[in-house]
């Protein structure tokens, strides 16, 4: 099911087809990609067999949502590659699990996928996506020495705030926000 489109990116559902099975292994077993998403025992994934537990726990995360938050596959519209996840979706407060008011945009891309700005496309159209529904700002966390993430943020035109640990279980994480548009 697509859930947005933007000029070369569609964004829609992770399925548990095995071509998107396949690519959520590649994109996370990549220490390269995991080593920027927090502590996490799963990750990165070592058996492709566990793909299929990460896609079922993303639809259980956002199941409540009514399709307005997920983490979604972004597959470029000229080869229908998948290059990798953006994700909308309330933070995670200091416990580390009990859903926020405030609205986090992420991305992980496969490195194969890096340096064609489809981070920031795919990140633009979420963060439009939900200013739609009147959210007053939307936050970015990154982990430190995470530079090509930074960038993004700051082509989406969001402002540093400095390092938070309100989200997350506490983990200090570089923090952005973009104010909706008056």
């Amino acid at each position: 099911m697509t859930v947005f489109e933007t000029e070369r990116l569609i964004v829609r559902n992770w399925t548990e087809e095995p071509g998107d099975l396949t690519r959520i292994f590649e994109i996370y077993s990549l220490r390269e990609v995991t080593r920027w998403l927090g502590a996490s025992p799963d990750l990165p994934l070592t058996d492709p067999g566990r793909a299929a537990g990460v896609v079922q726990r993303w639809h259980a995360r956002h199941a409540d949502h009514g399709g307005r938050y997920g983490a979604w596959a972004i597959q470029r519209r000229d080869t229908a590659q998948v290059v990798g996840t953006v994700l909308l979706k309330p933070l995670p407060g200091a416990d580390g699990s009990t859903p926020t008011s405030d609205i986090e945009v992420g991305w992980h891309l496969h490195p194969d996928s890096h340096g064609y700005g489809f981070a920031t496309e795919a990140a633009r159209g979420a963060v439009e996506r939900e200013f739609v529904h009147g959210t007053p700002e939307i936050y970015a966390v990154v982990s430190p020495g995470n530079n090509a993430s930074i960038a993004v943020t700051q082509r989406l035109g969001m402002k540093p705030i400095g390092r938070r640990t309100d989200w997350y279980g506490g983990e200090e994480l570089e923090t952005f926000v973009l104010p909706h548009p008056e």
